[in-house]
C-alpha cells in the first residue's frame, strides 16, 4: 500500500537522514522524505502499514525531535 502524508520537517538534510532511516525498516518497500513539499510517501506492506507507519515516524522523530507526520 502506498500513502501520501503531510509532515514536517526542518531542513532537506534532515529529510534525507529520515528517508534513508525509514527504508531501513522491515517492511517498508519504498519511502520519500520531501522538505520542499512537507511530505511524506510511505510504501509498506499492507497487513501491518499501520504499525509500520508507527515505526516511521517514531524513528523519523529520533534522527529529527521536530519531525511530524499528519495522518
Amino acid at each position: 500500500m502506498k500513502k501520501k502524508f503531510k509532515c514536517e520537517i526542518d531542513c532537506a538534510a534532515c529529510a534525507q537522514k529520515v528517508e534513508d532511516a525509514i527504508k531501513k525498516i522491515d517492511g517498508v518497500n519504498d519511502a520519500k522524505v520531501n522538505f520542499m513539499m512537507n511530505k511524506m510517501t510511505l510504501d509498506a506492506d499492507d497487513s501491518r502499514f499501520d504499525e509500520i507507519l508507527d515505526e516511521c515516524i517514531s524513528t523519523g522523530q529520533k534522527i529529527e525531535p521536530d519531525f511530524k507526520v499528519y495522518r
